[in-house]
């Protein structure tokens, strides 16, 4: 029995030094964005996230000649957004990585195919 609670404690002192390692977040603010349509086509522009709660946000982006906004929402290392260009409505899938950056999957509802989008924090 005092081996079993001796190692017991060791273990659990070991455990309580190692480091915790932080979740991957995202962060308020510009991001650079570097995407692919549905057809491979590249495009590029800017985004800008604002926190509005801690698992909720807002985004907006700006590519090529056309913007949209959406809501999105944040959970251990996804992150997703729903959004509005004109009369179409979208969604994105990202990973959240250990950077910062988010790597993620986009189609539009009512479309085949799905595009690919990086956003950088600049």
């Amino acid at each position: 029995m005092r081996i079993v609670t001796f190692a017991t404690l060791i273990l659990g002192a070991g455990l309580a030094a190692a480091p915790a390692f932080a979740e991957p977040e995202v962060h308020a603010g510009e991001y650079v964005v570097k995407g692919t349509n549905f057809d491979g086509s590249p495009y590029s522009g800017t985004a800008h996230i604002a926190i509005t709660s801690n698992s909720t946000c807002e985004i907006t982006w700006k590519t090529g000649g056309s913007s949209s906004a959406g809501i999105c929402m944040r959970d251990t290392d996804s992150f997703a957004a729903a959004y509005r260009m004109g009369d179409a409505v979208g969604l994105v899938i990202y990973k959240i990585n250990d950077d910062g950056s988010l790597d993620g999957y986009w189609t539009i509802a009512g479309k085949s195919g799905a595009g690919t989008e990086t956003l950088t924090p600049q």
